[in-house]
């Protein structure tokens, strides 16, 4: 929070984008104490700022796909649960004894669920997450600069849903907007996406060197 605060003071735009509803990373991260933070959640269906929330409603194959799901999951493997986020389904498989057999043993038929409904289906770390199309953070920070118009972009991530959003800052950084993807690697965790590594500009070993980038850019930029 504090290296956040820095920035917000110091930047034009400072934005968390995350798939979780707006709401609950304000909640979770105590984001609400950083000024002129924004937060795109649900990959940027929902925008919260200075405590507003502005939300869509869900689309209703989502609400079709809700009970199909949690028969999937009763039939597979003690820990495999499913997470409700209102416009998005999220299998989980990590308790599971064999997170990834289950994984690759529920991908087929929650593939052939979601083209049914015309829903797409996100792998990440040990998740497979039901959405409406066309909704990645790749859109959410293309809209974004082209709301605010940005002399440069920094973003970084740390799942393979965050490869979206660096493929739209290299576009737009062919553009003519300066750009850096980032990736936080955690060199103690087994689940860290490959991808993300060898995509990024820079790489950071985890959640302790992410803080200390963003204190140390900050402190770069200079006073508010």
């Amino acid at each position: 929070l504090e290296a956040l605060r820095a920035l917000t003071a110091r930047i034009g735009c400072c934005a968390v984008v995350t798939g979780r509803a707006a709401i609950d990373a304000v909640r979770l991260g105590g984001l609400a104490e950083v000024p002129r933070l924004h937060v795109l959640g649900h990959y940027g269906l929902e925008r919260w700022y200075a405590g507003q929330l502005d939300s869509p409603d869900a689309v209703p194959a989502v609400a079709r796909a809700r009970d199909r799901l949690r028969g999937l999951v009763a039939a597979a493997p003690a820990g495999v649960h499913l997470e409700d986020k209102g416009h998005s389904l999220v299998v989980h498989t990590r308790p599971a004894t064999d997170p990834a057999a289950a994984l690759a043993d529920l991908r087929a038929p929650v593939d052939r669920l979601a083209a049914e409904l015309g829903l797409e289906v996100v792998p990440g770390r040990f998740v497979l997450e039901l959405r409406p199309s066309g909704i990645d953070k790749g859109a959410a920070v293309r809209r974004l600069a082209a709301d605010r118009d940005p002399a440069a972009m920094l973003y970084l991530g740390d799942d393979l849903g965050d490869l979206p959003a660096y493929a739209a800052v290299e576009s737009l950084r062919r553009e003519g907007i300066p750009g850096l993807t980032v990736a936080s690697v955690d060199p103690r965790l087994d689940d860290a996406p490959p991808q993300l590594a060898a995509r990024a500009d820079l790489v950071l070993g985890g959640p302790e060197q992410v803080v200390a980038f963003l204190t140390a850019l900050a402190a770069a930029v200079g006073e508010p």
